[in-house]
């Protein structure tokens, strides 16, 4: 998966689409994601990682090159509805069942998750498994009418969250943590109170997330670490003909509660 350079950086297209629109890109998206992850140790993963592909509540941010033959990371927006739990219940579920009562609580004015994030070893250290998609899926947020974003964050990611406007939530596991994927792995549920607006974000990464939802298409010129980068945007989501975020909702028909089928030793793909 040779990178693309121009004037030495990188170039990238990271693009947004409703997963239902493009199976064949969501599966790249989970052969990378499932190569990552066993490239740090997660090798057991369950049959549902590939269920989103088939949830009409699912979008995924891809990022690959230009003539779209090589991907190099991505994430996801589950919306809290459709015909799965968001991965945050179904991995935390079985620990403790309130984060199904909060998840509905902030569900009825539009909630969903960000997950999945993951970038390839060929583009490390440019920022895309971590602050550019980050930025990307809280400005599409409101465009699928979202108010709300849960996340389930690992102890090195904690900052950069808090960065672009999540808190910590207290109320459910402890103090808001669980031990997930593994024992030895600390996981802490984070909430974005305000899409639209991320007045708790940094000024960087608000004024950030706030151009790219302005500008929606188009190139520019990322910078992390004196490290640049290329991407072209295409976050426009002209193709949600006939989303409707309120009969998405009423999908769940309440608060979800735990899949006693799951096995407990098993994993599930965020």
């Amino acid at each position: 998966m040779t990178l693309i350079l121009k004037n030495g950086r990188p170039v990238v297209r990271l693009r947004a689409f409703r997963a239902i629109d493009d199976p064949e890109t969501c599966l790249r998206f989970i052969k990378g994601h499932e190569h990552v992850l066993t490239s740090i140790g997660v090798k057991k993963v369950t049959s549902s990682k590939d269920e989103w592909m088939f949830n009409p509540a699912s979008f995924v941010l891809i990022v690959e090159s230009l003539d779209g033959e090589n991907v190099y990371g991505g994430a996801r927006i589950h919306v809290a509805g459709g015909t799965q739990p968001l991965p945050i219940e179904e991995a935390t579920g079985m620990m403790d069942p309130k984060i199904f009562d909060l998840v509905w609580s902030y569900a009825q004015e539009g909630t969903g998750e960000g997950c999945g994030l993951w970038n390839s070893r060929e583009i490390a250290g440019y920022g895309i498994g971590s602050i550019f998609l980050t930025r990307a899926a809280i400005a599409i947020a409101p465009r699928i009418g979202l108010k709300t974003l849960f996340a389930l964050c690992a102890p090195y990611t904690i900052n950069l969250t808090k960065a672009v406007g999540y808190r910590q939530e207290f109320g459910v596991g402890n103090n808001g943590t669980f031990y997930y994927p593994k024992l030895d792995l600390l996981a802490t549920t984070m909430v974005l109170d305000d899409v639209l607006n991320v007045p708790t974000a940094s000024e960087e990464d608000r004024n950030a997330i706030l151009a790219l939802r302005d500008m929606a298409v188009g190139p520019r010129i990322e910078v992390l670490r004196s490290k640049e980068i290329e991407i072209h945007y295409d976050l426009s989501l002209n193709d949600l003909k006939g989303w409707d975020l309120q009969k998405i909702i009423n999908m769940a028909n309440g608060p979800r509660s735990q899949d006693n089928g799951k096995n407990p030793d098993d994993i599930v793909i965020l």
